[in-house]
């Protein structure tokens, strides 16, 4: 069955003044919430050293922000649509603001990891309302398009300037400055934010079902670090019980969704062939990276020595690609096809994964960097059309609800991706054999042997680096070649759900 996807077009939002700037006002959003999300990497073992955290401390610091915000995406999309998107947006944008100041001066673990959930609740304020105002700011098909790609290309963007910007202040400040650096942005955000951006709601919202708001933040988070738990420690009972409370609440939501009038998500989006393939594919795009983006700066500083400031920019390629490619996509879409554009994007990527498992130690940067920038093109055209099909197959009262769904799948792509195909390199790494004294942490992690290997003799200390460098480098080629085989599937099945999709043309 072909189906046009085909909105409720006007001519009031085909010419509605100052549109360009508001978009520039949702791209800084856009850009500080991908930042804030690959900065702290580079961070963490300067706050260990300074706070001192316990190993399950550390974790959380570095996974409430995703657990909160994977949680709160759908729920905090829907009361954007009532409350109206522009005050969601803003009103987020200044608690990010001021909780950036709790994380940059946090004196005890305890409150890092506070600080950093409520991080989560301010950042899931900010993507969907983003999306949902691209859809209300722009009527007319081709310009969306383009809006929709400047958008994901700034995300892109941002993931590459996090650890650039991040690797920089880290070598010249303490650790807090990575996110003070959120403050004068937030500020510019928000000051011409007030002035530019339109107000849009649903005119009929219903109440906000804060039944319907817990089982969804209960579901997302049960779910999520019962993944990560699982890949960390295996099935236990208290892993098995999280998973199972997870899947319950979640059925929870779901079922209440189909017996209220107004619900806080419309399940029958999903019926839409073109929504769910959307959906679908970018979870399972992001399942398949996120092994590699993970543990990629660990392998440029650890493997192969360089800087936090150098590795950050080696990384540069995926972005670039990405943002080249975001910019034309929707173009592209409406001269070939839908389908044909994502499945070529998610191909691609799949090619360069599996490319990246003859990687070694001393692999050339233009190889790697080549590989990269392929991944970037490739992630940049899909990810450009599937937001586009997303928004364009809902009502526009319904733009925040359906950005969360994307949203959502993206942080659910990148837990499962992480515990999955982080447990394929860390369970391949644990398993080196080192030279006679080698402390039992060094097993742990690639980090904790290069720690290790400071207090050993020359010789034990290099028989060491050489065992655990060449273990992590394993795992890190098989996660690569797991990533090729997801992202080659996907691109199939993309080509099969999105048959007849197309992108709507002006007039």
């Amino acid at each position: 069955m072909t189906s046009t996807l085909q909105p409720a077009a006007t001519t009031e939002a085909v010419t509605r003044p100052g549109r360009w700037l508001a978009l520039s006002v949702l791209v800084l959003a856009v850009l500080l919430v991908a930042v804030d999300a690959t900065v702290l990497g580079l961070a963490t073992p300067y706050i260990s050293e300074d706070l001192n955290p316990s190993g399950t401390q550390l974790l959380w610091i570095g996974d409430v922000y995703s657990f909160v915000i994977a949680g709160l995406l759908v729920s905090m999309g829907s009361l954007g649509d009532r409350i109206g998107r522009k005050r969601i947006l803003l009103g987020g944008a200044t608690a990010f603001g001021a909780i950036s100041v709790l994380n940059a001066y946090a004196t005890t673990p305890e409150l890092m990891i506070l600080a950093r959930a409520l991080l989560g609740v301010a950042g899931a304020t900010l993507m969907p309302a983003t999306l949902a105002l691209i859809r209300n700011l722009f009527h007319d098909p081709r310009e969306r398009s383009l809006a929709v790609g400047i958008w994901g290309a700034t995300a892109s963007a941002g993931t590459a300037v996090g650890p650039i910007t991040g690797g920089f202040l880290l070598e010249h400040f303490w650790w807090g400055s990575v996110f003070l650096i959120n403050l004068p942005v937030m500020a510019v955000l928000v000051l011409v934010g007030i002035r530019t951006l339109p107000e849009s709601r649903n005119p009929d919202p219903g109440p906000w079902d804060l039944i319907s708001v817990v089982l969804s933040l209960v579901g997302m988070i049960a779910v999520v670090y019962a993944v990560k738990e699982a890949a960390t420690h295996g099935f236990t009972r208290p892993v098995l019980a999280t998973a199972l409370l997870g899947a319950a609440a979640l059925y929870g939501f779901v079922h209440r969704q189909l017996t209220m009038p107004t619900p806080l998500l419309d399940m029958r989006l999903f019926r839409r062939r073109g929504f769910s393939g959307a959906v679908l594919a970018d979870l399972l795009t992001v399942l398949g990276m996120s092994g590699l983006v993970f543990f990629l700066s660990q392998y440029l500083q650890l493997v192969q020595g360089r800087r936090p400031f150098e590795a950050g920019l080696a990384e540069l390629p995926a972005a670039v690609g990405a943002v080249a490619a975001g910019l034309v996509a929707g173009r592209a879409a409406r001269r070939f096809s839908v389908r044909a554009v994502v499945s070529g994007g998610l191909a691609a990527v799949g090619l360069a994964l599996a490319a990246l498992t003859a990687l070694g130690r001393s692999t050339g940067y233009p190889v790697l960097g080549a590989a990269l920038l392929v991944v970037g093109i490739g992630a940049g055209f899909s990810f450009t059309v599937t937001a586009d099909v997303i928004l364009s197959s809902v009502p526009r009262e319904q733009a925040g609800a359906a950005s969360a769904v994307s949203e959502t799948a993206y942080e659910l792509g990148a837990a499962l991706g992480i515990a999955l195909l982080g447990s394929i390199v860390t369970g391949t790494y644990r398993d080196f054999t080192g030279p006679a004294g080698t402390p039992p942490q060094a097993h742990e992690s690639l980090g904790a042997a290069v720690e290790a290997a400071t207090r050993m003799p020359p010789h034990t200390a290099e028989a060491l680096l050489n065992a655990s460098r060449e273990s992590f480098i394993h795992g890190l080629q098989l996660a690569s070649g797991a990533g090729a085989a997801v992202l080659l599937g996907t691109a199939v099945a993309a080509w099969f759900l999105l048959r007849g999709q197309e992108l709507e043309n002006a007039g």
